[in-house]
Order: structure tokens, then C-alpha cells, then sequence
């Protein structure tokens, strides 16, 4: 376990997940809710705050979201949430409104009380192109509030952020925002736990060989880490550890450190003050033109104009 809370540590950084959140929803009876494919980067969210609904994607069974649940995808696919086969009554006409203090979107079809509740939104994962975690995601991953071993936390957010929203007061949009953000954690450890031997960078956290050489890896990435050192951190042979990598992201392990360095670098170009040179020595680069090389071949831009753009 040591060596996942390591590799947990270490991805955490790299989400560089910003939260928005957009509507609260109040239906009844027969209601759908239609929701087109999103841009690179978005990934949209919804909790059920009240009552349960039926999440349907294209190409996946349909699911049952009720009370304290989140359902977010991760790639923004098209998807419909709507109400139970089981709703009864008419279907009405959705309206839409304005709240006081925010630019939150109210929409019902119901003027008394609804049968469900549902806080909806989306999450943007900064440098979606080339963020590994991302790709390592599933269509939806969804946090179940009864059935999770962190439930209690899960069910505490939602209400923090259902409370928030209710009061409608000066900044509660924000606070719930900040709230839906971490989020995205509860996302990547419901994920893990569920599906261990995923793809991806996943994958390699899902087996303890794997993680255990990932976690050296994010641990101190600035070292010149040769396969046999991998290798005996992870108890295996190289050969076996190579075959562990090609399978779950089709590199061996030292041009995923490459790619690792990399990734590291941009996270801390963008969120840091950190001289470039510091950085490029941070991250393994002998000499700041190297880091420089690299960076442009990686991502199309120099660090330093990334930097100023980003």
C-alpha cells in the first residue's frame, strides 16, 4: 500500500482539474435532460443530491443514479439523464431561470416539490492533450454513495455543496465549485479501486510490481534511474518489467520516464514561479537548451512561450 500512496501523491498534482459548475435541477414525472458531446477537455458531472434518475450514454447500458451518487466522463461524450421508467404523470415543459447571486441555471418542470434533485457541471482538465491520467479514464466513472468505503466523505461533499447552493448567498457558487473539484480525486481513487488492472498509467499503479517502480519514478524523477534499479525496486527481473510496461502503456520504463519528465515539467511551468533551469535539473535535464529541445518536440511550444501563454 506503501507504494500506491506514493503514486497518489504523485499523480495528484498532474489532474490540474478546474471545476464549473452550471445548473441545479429540480424534476418531475416523465423528464430528460439532453446533453451534447463536450469539447477536448470538459468533462461533465452530475450528483443526485434527491429522489434517482437514469444516466444513458450511446454506446454503455444505462445506469441508476440515486441519492449522494456522481456520475462524471471523464471525455465528454454525448448523454442523456432522465427520469426512472417507473415516474408517472405528464411530461412537462422544462423552464429555466436565474439565481440571485451567481449565474447558476435553475431549470425545473415542476412548480411544487421534485421528485429528483441534481447538481450538474463540468470539470476542465488543463493540457487535455497530453495529460496521461485523462487518457487513462474510462467513458463515466461513477462514485456510489452506499456502497463505497468512503461513502461517509462522499455524502459530506455532496451536502456541503447542496447546502451551499440552497442559501443562494454571496459567493456559494464558488464554494461549491472548490468542493466539486475535489471531486475529481474521489473519481480516480473509485476508478482504482474498482478496475485495478485498467489501461494506462492506471494500469501500472493496479499491479504492486508496476507501482512500486512508478512510485520511484514520481518520487524523484531528476534521477538517473537505470532499468536494473526499476527493476530491483519493483522485485523483478527487467525483462518481466519491461513486458509489465509495453502492456500497460506501450513503452518500456525508461521512455516512460522520458515521458514523465516531461509531463512534470509542463505541471510546474504552469503552476509554479520556478526558473526553467530549475525545473530542467528538477526533472533530470542536464542542461536547460536539452529541456528546451525536448519540451518543443513534446508539445509544440517552447517552455519558456508556454509558460507566458499558459
Amino acid at each position: 500500500m506503501r507504494d500506491e500512496a506514493e503514486v497518489f501523491r504523485g499523480l495528484a498534482p498532474l489532474l490540474r482539474v478546474r471545476p464549473e459548475l452550471q445548473q441545479i435541477c429540480r424534476f418531475g414525472a416523465q423528464w430528460a435532460s439532453v446533453h451534447g458531446p463536450e469539447a477536448t477537455g470538459w468533462a461533465p458531472f452530475h450528483i443526485v443530491t434527491f429522489g434517482a434518475c437514469l444516466l444513458e450514454l450511446a454506446d454503455r447500458p444505462s445506469v441508476i443514479l440515486k441519492a449522494g451518487d456522481a456520475a462524471v466522463l471523464p471525455h465528454g461524450g454525448p448523454h442523456i439523464v432522465r427520469a426512472l421508467p417507473s415516474a408517472t404523470g405528464p411530461s412537462s415543459a422544462l423552464k429555466a431561470s436565474r439565481r440571485l447571486h451567481d449565474d447558476l441555471v435553475v431549470k425545473s418542470n415542476v412548480e411544487g416539490e421534485p421528485d429528483t434533485r441534481l447538481i450538474c457541471g463540468r470539470l476542465c482538465f488543463e493540457d487535455a492533450h497530453t495529460n496521461t491520467i485523462l487518457a487513462a479514464l474510462p467513458p463515466v466513472v461513477l462514485l456510489r454513495a452506499e456502497d463505497r468505503c468512503d461513502a461517509a466523505r462522499l455524502r459530506g461533499v455532496v451536502e456541503i455543496i447542496q447546502s451551499e447552493l440552497n442559501e443562494d448567498r454571496l459567493g456559494a457558487a464558488p464554494i461549491a465549485s472548490v468542493l466539486a473539484g475535489s471531486l475529481m480525486m474521489f473519481v480516480l481513487r473509485a476508478h482504482f479501486e474498482s478496475e485495478p488492472q485498467g489501461q494506462g498509467i492506471l494500469a501500472l499503479l493496479g499491479r504492486k510490481m508496476t507501482a512500486a517502480a512508478l512510485g520511484g519514478l514520481l518520487a524523484d524523477p531528476g534521477r538517473n534511474w537505470t532499468l536494473d534499479e526499476l527493476a530491483a525496486r519493483a522485485n523483478t527481473s527487467r525483462a518481466t518489467l519491461v513486458r509489465a510496461f509495453q502492456s500497460a502503456v506501450n513503452m518500456p520504463p525508461l521512455t516512460f520516464l522520458a515521458e514523465l519528465r516531461l509531463t512534470l515539467a509542463k505541471h510546474r511551468i504552469l503552476a509554479s514561479r520556478a526558473s526553467l533551469a530549475q525545473i530542467a535539473e528538477e526533472v533530470g535535464y542536464q542542461s536547460e537548451t536539452g529541456f528546451s529541445r525536448a519540451y518543443q518536440r513534446r508539445f509544440g511550444i517552447a517552455p519558456g512561450a508556454d509558460r507566458k501563454t499558459g
